[in-house]
């Protein structure tokens, strides 16, 4: 069922609450030894908060997600329940206080059914750096999942929650989605309150939607968005809303297609994105071609910027005011250097080195400026293509998922999987990611909807359009 058929259902009486919520708490106990898409499942809480809803149900006072069972990563704070980030550093660590994207869920009664898996501090492009051991493909175990939000786009995939809660830094909800077989929406940056989402590179977090179809992840940003007195980034909601546009004629859309994105793709990407490309052309759409020159820049100045605010961000981990504390050193500095080392994985050591390096003196005008400077220029090309398209249509990822194991230890080959996405989050701009083919192997892949910023309910009108004449498989599972 998509969220609005759910919604009917649990309005009508078809359906209880309850009954929908130990329908997936069973699922989950089924077979996600297997797919390991959850760090904490929430039974109790979520049984008691299905009995709530249903009262609510009862009363005729519904709002759009009550009753409605959702995942929520690791990284984004959960009142009462622990919230790891995938890290020995907050294995034990239970916040006290809601994520305002939380919060918003529970004013309208929502079912949170437990936290999802993740690359150690969103850190990762397969979500195997997770110190709980990395989440495994629905379409095949033998698979990742893509990162960092790798446990909430498996979780939507195989039926273990309706929709799940991401963070997207530079694609960590688009590229798992993609390998996935959902749909991924990133908001545009200041969409979504920041506030209790466990910051990685905070001019890049955005908290995003992994869902069955774009509609749904439309239908849940409606309820998480809008201004928040805790983050000064965040905006007002837009009139209409999300979902104002689905169903609408999209035959005037003029799309572009950067030839740069699809240079160093793998030939089944290229054509399934061509294809879809062709798709809306067939619908009436101007499809054009245009360039983004500055993208073979982009993951060099992602990386940069991101690790450099990693670093600074989590410098706070020192095993004194919170999180893991070992149990070497006899003096103040040891205790932090033996604490940082054993609670944090290679990953996110790497990332802090790096950022670091960048921000040293001596270092600083050569790389962190440069990448300062790279971000200027994206932004002004992206604004360079908006005044011709209204929308742009990119693969998701070069490739679809690969084989656990296969790449997982080569810095280079997963940093430059990122190279269709983080450009998104560099200029922080709105995209959607689905499905528009497979594999010879069977594994889906992702192109993804750039639209102008604030403009979301665009793309997710478009990116419906498709999804409404596209059979996706089910996952194997």
């Amino acid at each position: 069922m998509d969220l609005i058929e759910m919604r009917k259902k649990l309005d009508s009486g078809e359906i209880g609450a309850v009954e929908l919520t130990k329908g997936y708490l069973d699922r989950i106990k089924s077979i996600d030894s297997e797919i390991n898409s959850y760090i904490t499942v929430c039974e109790s809480e979520a049984l008691a908060q299905a009995e709530a809803a249903q009262e609510v149900i009862d009363k005729g006072e519904a709002k759009p997600l009550t009753g409605i069972p959702i995942s929520v990563k690791d990284n984004i704070c959960t009142d009462g329940v622990r919230t790891t980030c995938a890290s020995r550093m907050l294995e034990d660590f239970v916040p006290v206080y809601d994520a305002t994207a939380v919060t918003k869920l529970k004013s309208e009664n929502f079912v949170m059914l437990g936290k999802t898996n993740m690359d150690e501090f969103a850190m990762g492009g397969s979500s195997q750096t997770s110190y709980f051991g990395g989440p495994k493909n629905p379409y095949n175990t033998g698979y990742v999942t893509g990162g960092s939000s790798g446990g909430a786009a498996a979780s939507v995939a195989a039926g273990l929650c309706a929709a799940a809660l991401g963070s997207d830094t530079g694609g960590s909800v688009r590229q798992p989605s993609s390998f996935c077989g959902v749909t991924g929406l990133k908001p545009t940056y200041g969409t979504v309150s920041r506030w209790g989402l466990i910051a990685f590179a905070s001019s890049l977090d955005q908290i995003g939607v992994c869902a069955g179809s774009a509609a749904d992840a439309g239908y849940v940003l409606n309820s998480i968005c809008g201004k928040d007195i805790n983050d000064a980034t965040t905006s007002s909601i837009p009139k209409g809303g999300y979902t104002s546009m689905i169903g609408s004629d999209v035959s005037g859309l003029r799309i572009g297609v950067p030839k740069e994105f699809l240079a160093g793709t793998d030939d089944e990407v290229k054509e399934a994105v061509l294809k879809a490309a062709e798709y809306y052309r067939s619908l009436g759409c101007k499809v054009v071609e245009c360039s983004l020159p500055s993208l073979e820049y982009a993951v060099s100045a992602y990386y940069l910027i991101s690790s450099a605010e990693a670093a600074s961000n989590l410098s706070r981990f020192d095993g004194i005011k919170y999180g893991y504390r070992s149990g070497l050193g006899d003096d103040y500095n040891q205790l932090i250097k033996s604490s940082r080392r054993e609670g944090f994985g290679s990953e996110v050591k790497r990332r802090i080195m790096l950022g670091n390096y960048a921000l040293c003196s001596g270092y600083y005008d050569a790389y962190y400026n440069n990448a300062r400077r790279i971000r200027t220029q994206i932004r002004k090309e992206y604004a360079d293509i908006f005044s011709e398209c209204d929308i742009i249509l990119t693969p998701t990822a070069p490739t679809p998922a690969y084989r656990i194991g296969a790449q997982e230890n080569d810095p280079v080959k997963m940093y430059q999987a990122d190279i269709c996405t983080v450009t998104v989050n560099i200029a922080g701009l709105p995209a959607i990611s689905t499905t528009c083919g497979y594999s010879a192997e069977g594994m889906p892949v992702g192109m993804s909807l750039i639209g102008r910023a604030f403009d979301e309910k665009t793309i997710i009108a478009a990116c419906d359009r498709f999804e409404s004449d596209f059979e996706r498989r089910e996952c194997a599972l």
